[in-house]
């Protein structure tokens, strides 16, 4: 399951449980709705109570970034995972985007919404 809030210039997007294709689509169609592929917002993905993800989500996941890689200003994940650290990692080399990961949801956040140097 997916909540998906915006509150400009962040969109934030929690999942819980499993994270399915469906889940992800509804992100997609989300943000192509509000028009938010412009560059000024930044995306804050909390990936704490995630149990897992399926295949087709993993594969959905890299064409997004492949296509819109360059439209967001910063990416924030937020996981106790290693492995979901390992992943948003290699996500890097797909987004233009300044992509980090962080254990605690107050510095992603206080780190998303700094100015830039």
């Amino acid at each position: 399951m997916i909540t998906i809030d915006h509150q400009a210039p962040l969109v934030s997007a929690i999942v819980l449980g499993e994270f399915t294709l469906e889940d992800f689509r509804e992100f997609e169609e989300y943000l192509l709705a509000e028009g938010l592929f412009d560059g000024s917002c930044s995306l804050l993905f909390d990936l704490r109570e995630m149990a897992g993800f399926t295949v087709d989500l993993a594969i959905e996941e890299i064409k997004f970034s492949r296509i819109h890689g360059g439209d967001f200003r910063r990416i924030a994940v937020v996981t106790d995972s290693q492995w979901v650290a390992w992943s948003a990692w290699l996500e890097q080399l797909f987004v233009s985007a300044d992509l980090r990961i962080f254990n605690s949801l107050e510095d992603a956040q206080s780190w998303l919404t700094q100015e830039d140097a």
